[in-house]
Order: C-alpha cells, then sequence, then structure tokens
C-alpha cells in the first residue's frame, strides 16, 4: 500500500538511452533506417512464401510464422523508442506500459519457441531425411505452427495478473527504451516474489528448455554434416548452420543473461545494450540468415520483381 505521502503512479516516464542529445538525429536515423528494413525483410517473406506455391513447405512456412513475430515483436517497441530518442523521453502510462510488456513477452516466447521448431524441423531434413515426409506430416506441422503463439500468449497472463495487482508509489522512472520486467519493478511499492518466480519459471520453461533443444537439434545436424563426402558441400551447411546458430546464441544468451542469470548485477547500460541485440539486432538479421542466403528464396524474390512478375511462378515444387 502506498503511504500517505506517496502518489499513487499512473504513469511512467520511458528515459530511453542517457546522454545521446548531440547525437539523437543521429541515433534516431539508425534506428528508422533498421526498422525500416526489418518491416520490408519480414514482408517480402510473408508475401513469397503466401504467393509461391513451391515454398509452401514447412521450412519457409516456419520462416513465415518467424516474420510475423519479428515484425510483432519489433512494432511493439521500435516506434515508441523512435520517439523516445527524438523527444529525449516520454511518459506512458500504467496500463499502456503493462500492455507493451504483455506483447514484448507474448511475442518472445512465440519466437522462442518458433525457432525450436525450426530447428527439430532441420534435424528431421539433415538427419533423418527418408522419414521426414512421415514424420513432419500437416497435423504436426499444423501444431508446431500454432502451439508457440498460443502458449506464448495464454501463459504471461498468469504472469500479468499479478503485475496488475503490484502497487507503484512515488518514483515513476523507466530506465529502459521500453517498459521491461526489470525497470517496472524497480518501481514496485509492494512485494514483488511472486511475480519473480513467475518469471523465471516462465523464462526457465518457454526460453531456457528450447535453447537447450536448439543445441542438442544442432549438434545432431553438425555431426550428419561431417558426414558428407563433398568438402565443398560440407563447408556450405557448415558455414550455414554456424550462421544460424550464432544468432540463436545472440536471442537465447541475451535474453538468459538479463532474466534468468544476469551476470554483474546487470547495470543500465549493459541491459541496455544486451537489449539491443535481441530487440534489434536479431529481427534484423533474421530475413538475411534464414532467407535471402536461400537460394529458393532469391529466385522467388527475382521473378517477383521481374517484369514476369504477373506470370505464373516457373518453379517445380
Amino acid at each position: 500500500m502506498c503511504e500517505n505521502n506517496q502518489t499513487v503512479v499512473t504513469e511512467f516516464f520511458v528515459l530511453g538511452f542517457k546522454n545521446i542529445h548531440s547525437i539523437r538525429i543521429l541515433v534516431f536515423s539508425f534506428f528508422m533506417l533498421t526498422y525500416i528494413v526489418i518491416l520490408i525483410g519480414n514482408v517480402l517473406i510473408i508475401v513469397l512464401v503466401t504467393t509461391c506455391h513451391h515454398l509452401h513447405s514447412p521450412m519457409y512456412v516456419f520462416l513465415k510464422n518467424l516474420a510475423y513475430a519479428d515484425i510483432l515483436f519489433t512494432t511493439n517497441i521500435m516506434p515508441n523508442m523512435l520517439y523516445v530518442i527524438l523527444m529525449e523521453g516520454d511518459y506512458l502510462s500504467h496500463v499502456g506500459c503493462l500492455i507493451q510488456y504483455y506483447v514484448f513477452c507474448g511475442s518472445t516466447y512465440a519466437q522462442s519457441l518458433i525457432l525450436s521448431a525450426m530447428a527439430f524441423d532441420r534435424y528431421l531434413a539433415i538427419c533423418h531425411p527418408l522419414r521426414y515426409a512421415t514424420i513432419m506430416d500437416y497435423k504436426l506441422c499444423r501444431h508446431l505452427l500454432s502451439w508457440p503463439w498460443v502458449i506464448g500468449f495464454l501463459l504471461i497472463l498468469i504472469e500479468m495478473v499479478s503485475l496488475f495487482q503490484l502497487r507503484f508509489c512515488g518514483s515513476s522512472f523507466i530506465e529502459h527504451y521500453f517498459c521491461d520486467f526489470i525497470p517496472i519493478l524497480e518501481n514496485a511499492s509492494s512485494d514483488t516474489s511472486a511475480v519473480k518466480t513467475e518469471d523465471l519459471l516462465f523464462s526457465f520453461l518457454l526460453v531456457f528448455v528450447p535453447f537447450v533443444f536448439v543445441v542438442l537439434s544442432y549438434f545432431f545436424i553438425f555431426i550428419s554434416i561431417l558426414k558428407i563426402n563433398s568438402m565443398s558441400g560440407r563447408w556450405k551447411a557448415f558455414s550455414t548452420c554456424s550462421a544460424h546458430l550464432a544468432t540463436l546464441f545472440i536471442f537465447y544468451g541475451t535474453q538468459i543473461t538479463i532474466y534468468m542469470f544476469p551476470v554483474g548485477g546487470n547495470s543500465y547500460s549493459e541491459n541496455m545494450l544486451k537489449s539491443l541485440l535481441y530487440t534489434v539486432f536479431t529481427p534484423f538479421i533474421n530475413p538475411i540468415l534464414y532467407s535471402m542466403r536461400n537460394t529458393e528464396i532469391r529466385k522467388a524474390t527475382q521473378f517477383l520483381f521481374s517484369r514476369k512478375g504477373k506470370q505464373t511462378y516457373p518453379f517445380k515444387a
């Protein structure tokens, strides 16, 4: 409960990046361009997979869902972040702040599970190619596409109930560029032990466990790659999978160190840098690594923008 001389907080002031007044226009322009590239890249993937029938295989449908998650994830954060940078801070209502956190968590958990489903799909395709079609059938693919969204946005509702029950008195500053878990709790005046436990549990189940699953899947994939006779084929497969695994380590690793195993107390600047890695960098690099380096995606893109774009798609399924 708030004491008599304390005011109940109804809105937060998001501080954003500190000490960038002299370069804020440059920082704003950089992140604006990055956001535009993220939108263009992911929308292009959605259009290609939707319109090109030969891209209707599980691998590309998973990519399409990852693109949806990236768009939702970044659109929830980056437009307001750009405004905060330009205005050097912005007020956000208590409810609006918690809703932003809800969408952030739901899309993050959905993306985490989609990435693990993609790793499982690649594991089956590379390690068990003869059984791939029978295992990855329509029913399994449908479940792997729908459950990440259902689990991500339903489970976080439990934590949101606890967050809405917290009291916020006196302090109303969010030392971040969006309403993240730790900055929100730093403003709480009531006991936060229950919501911390819930967040740790959900982070373990929906971030750490999928991360372990992804690492194991790529471990077996690398073993299969080593059995490829062609040196050039082995190197191509290894470089592609290594790039995928590097971005996965960034996405999962930064979240694990922030929310589960904070290193060195996670200072303001450290948290900001780590958050930028998975809120901006990974959505920016995902379309490039997973799609634009793919031969079929490149062919589909070239055909879409060619003069033959109105003709029937020439590639066979």
